[in-house]
Order: structure tokens, then C-alpha cells, then sequence
């Protein structure tokens, strides 16, 4: 835990919210850049950066920015200010894990799990499993900082509820924020996992785009957008919902939403898997399916270029009216690569004009497991270290502070509740 030096000066830290938020986002990593981007005096910034410094939640490392004169140390967020506990609610699992601010894993683990428990008794499983990985842990680096939850349905993330009907039956309008508040005290974010996945893959791999489509295609799909650097969400949190986009057909397949004709019900790894048992195959989800297409079943293979198609003819419409400039393809059956990707090209390349489809670039992302789990946590990050959360990240570590004859009970308190 950072502590606090006892001649420190409370009011200089609370008051450097604005410079810990630039430093922490990586927007101002030098003193120069602190005094451009803040606009404040220099008086001001090397008091209230005094105090961070002291306060052991900011320092300058050894490595060097070029500046024309004498070379600038960089600013950084000292890597044990804290911790975030993140959990990902699959379809039949639960993922946890606490994660540094980078952010990076320190501890996880994988609980089997039914959507038929309910919502109270499986926040209280992901309650008692973050009490683990912290007992495991001795409470971790520094304080808990907030946490993050991915779910698998739409999420109105302005109250952090599932919205409308999904595959959590029973979770619609609950409460999720309100339990893990009681139990942790901590700031929590909620948002739906395709969300999360595009956040992640945008900061990680592709934050040069202004614009980009996330598709997630695994056992179902859906859909992420980034508009001007930031996730959009729509009203209620059903943007990106492609999934249950109706096609009309003469024999239009049964969706696990209950229409028909869903772009799911043709094309996700559950679909894929229905239809490989039909020709005698054993398959039971898109694990399954990527399982056969490696083996070059030629069934398997051609049934997933024709999903990649159906898929194209859906994002064809969606690059119409969107006109991202990049599209990133992941989840499961991405794994699949060009058996997928030559058909999402084919069709959206086909259908679009020329202006929508002149600079677009569609991709696989890059291989990395449960990229919602880490997406979780740099929504956490995010929002702890934007300036808001800045303000009352410091508050909550001014009213908490370490006392220097009783630092050890303190950072016991502070690593369980914050």
C-alpha cells in the first residue's frame, strides 16, 4: 500500500485529482506536459505533483523522454497504488481474477456455474471468490481500486442492469451494482462482455483507430463499436446486438431467443454445432465446431465459410450506416480464421459502395483467452483514473490514511474494502 508521509499535505492531494488523472490515462507523462495539459501554473502542478510523489502514488522512473534540452524523466502511476477484482459470468462458468492497473492478472480462478442459480446467490459466489483470491494474496498491492463485472446480455450501464430478454433469466432489472457495493464498499462497473472485448482490443491492439467494429462470434454473436476513441452503447445498452437480426427465408431456423430467423440461429457456434449433429457429427458448442474444422472436416469447414457469409450480409448493412474503418473479428469461431473471414469479406466488400469500403480494413484479433475478463478491468482502470474517479479515488485514500504507528492494521482495512 502507498503510504502517506505523516507531514504530508492532505489538501495538495485531494486537490491533485486533475494531475493524477493525465498521468494515470498516459495523457501528460512529463512535468512540460503536465503544465500544458492542465493549464495550470507551475507553482500549482509541482505542489500538487509534490504531493502524489510523497504520497508514493506517482513517480518519475529512470527512463527518458527526448525533449531538445535536458532529458525529461517519465511520469507513471506507482504500480502498487492498487488492485481490481474483475469477474467474467459466462454460460457455464464464472471467471475471477485480481488484476493489477495495467491491467494484468496476479491471481484468478474458475468457478462451474448455471444460469439457473440465480442472481443473488451468484453474486454472493463472486463475492466469497474475490474474498479468496485476496486471502490467497494477503490482500494484494495497495487498496482494492473498484470492480468489474462482464455478463453475457444487454446491459443498461448507466444503472448496471440487464436490460430486456437474454440467456440470464431472472437477472433482468436486478440490482447488480448495490450487493458488491455492500460487500466490498468499492466503486463497480457493470457492461455486457462484447462491450468489454472491444474495449480491450481497442486499447491493446488498435487504438490508432478513430472507429472499429468488434464482432464477437463463439457460441453466439454480437457486436462492439468504438465511435471517436469511446465505447457506444446506444440508449439502453443494446447497441451491437447483431445476433438477433432476422433474415427472412422460406425455412427460417428456430433462435434460442425465441424468433426466427435470428443471424445467430444460422451462423453462431451453437447453430453450427446443431447442424454438424445433424450430419452425424458430435459437436455441442464452438469449441467443438473449431475442433472439427482443424481436423479439416470438410463439412465442418464449409459450414463455417457459410456462416462467415451470413455474417458478411448482416455487417454489409451495419458498415453502411456506420462506416467504422476497421472491423475486428474474434471470439471462438475466429479461430477458424480465413474459413470465417473470407466470408464476412466476400459479402460486405459485395454489398457496400465503394466510399463505405475504400480505407476498411477487416482483421482477426489476436489470440489471447477471456479478453472480456480483461476488459472488465480496464473499464475499472478507466473509470477509477478518469478524473472523477481520480477525485474520489484520493478522497477515499485521504479519509483512510496509513498511520505511521498503525500501518499494517490500515492497509489490512484498505486492501479489503477500500
Amino acid at each position: 500500500m502507498p503510504t502517506r508521509d505523516s507531514a504530508g499535505d492532505n489538501a495538495a492531494l485531494t486537490n491533485a485529482s486533475d494531475i493524477f488523472s493525465l498521468i494515470a490515462t498516459g495523457a501528460a507523462v512529463s512535468r512540460s506536459a503536465l503544465l500544458e495539459r492542465s493549464g495550470l501554473s507551475r507553482v500549482t502542478v509541482t505542489q500538487r505533483l509534490n504531493a502524489l510523489i510523497a504520497a508514493d502514488l506517482v513517480e518519475e522512473a529512470a527512463k527518458t523522454l527526448p525533449s531538445g534540452g535536458r532529458p525529461t524523466r517519465v511520469l507513471a502511476v506507482n504500480r502498487r497504488v492498487g488492485h481490481v477484482l474483475v469477474a467474467n459470468i459466462g454460460e457455464a462458468h464464472l471467471h475471477l481474477a485480481l488484476m493489477s492497473p495495467e491491467p494484468a492478472v496476479i491471481a484468478q480462478s474458475t468457478l462451474r456455474y448455471e444460469v439457473a442459480e440465480g442472481p443473488a446467490a451468484t453474486l454472493d459466489r463472486i463475492a466469497d471468490g474475490f474474498r479468496r483470491l485476496l486471502s490467497d494474496t494477503d490482500g494484494g498491492d495497495g487498496m482494492l481500486l473498484g470492480i468489474g463485472l462482464s455478463l453475457p446480455a444487454p446491459v443498461d450501464y448507466k444503472r448496471g442492469r440487464v436490460v430486456g430478454p437474454s440467456i440470464m433469466r431472472g437477472w433482468d432489472d436486478v440490482d447488480i451494482i448495490g450487493p458488491m457495493v455492500g460487500h466490498f464498499g468499492v466503486p463497480v462497473y457493470v457492461d455486457n462482455d462484447v462491450n468489454l472485448m472491444t474495449l480491450y482490443e481497442y486499447r491493446r491492439h488498435f487504438h490508432l483507430a478513430d472507429d472499429m467494429l468488434f464482432i464477437k462470434v463463439g457460441t453466439g454473436i454480437g457486436a462492439g463499436f468504438i465511435a471517436d476513441g469511446k465505447i457506444f452503447r446506444g440508449a439502453h445498452g443494446a447497441s451491437g446486438d447483431i445476433g438477433h437480426i432476422q433474415f427472412d427465408s422460406d425455412d427460417p431456423p428456430l433462435c434460442r431467443c425465441g424468433k426466427l430467423g435470428c443471424v445467430e440461429a444460422r451462423a453462431a457456434g451453437w447453430a453450427i454445432a446443431r447442424d454438424l449433429r445433424a450430419h452425424g457429427f458430435k459437436a455441442d458448442n464452438a469449441r467443438d465446431v473449431i475442433a472439427l474444422v482443424e481436423e479439416q472436416v470438410p463439412e465442418a469447414i464449409m459450414m463455417l465459410r457459410k456462416a462467415g457469409r451470413v455474417i458478411g450480409e448482416v455487417m454489409a448493412d451495419v458498415v453502411s450506416i456506420l462506416n467504422p474503418g476497421l472491423i475486428v473479428v474474434g471470439g471462438t469461431l475466429a479461430r477458424g480464421g480465413d474459413f470465417l473471414l473470407s466470408g464476412i469479406r466476400e459479402l460486405v466488400y459485395q454489398r457496400c459502395l465503394p466510399l463505405a469500403t475504400r480505407e476498411l480494413n477487416i482483421v482477426l484479433a489476436p489470440p489471447q483467452a477471456d479478453i472480456a475478463l480483461f476488459g472488465a478491468g480496464q473499464l475499472v482502470v478507466d473509470n477509477v483514473f478518469s478524473p472523477a474517479g481520480a477525485a474520489n479515488l484520493l478522497n477515499r485514500m485521504v479519509s483512510t490514511a496509513v498511520r505511521p504507528d498503525r500501518p499494517e492494521r490500515a492497509r489490512r482495512r484498505m486492501g479489503r474494502a477500500g
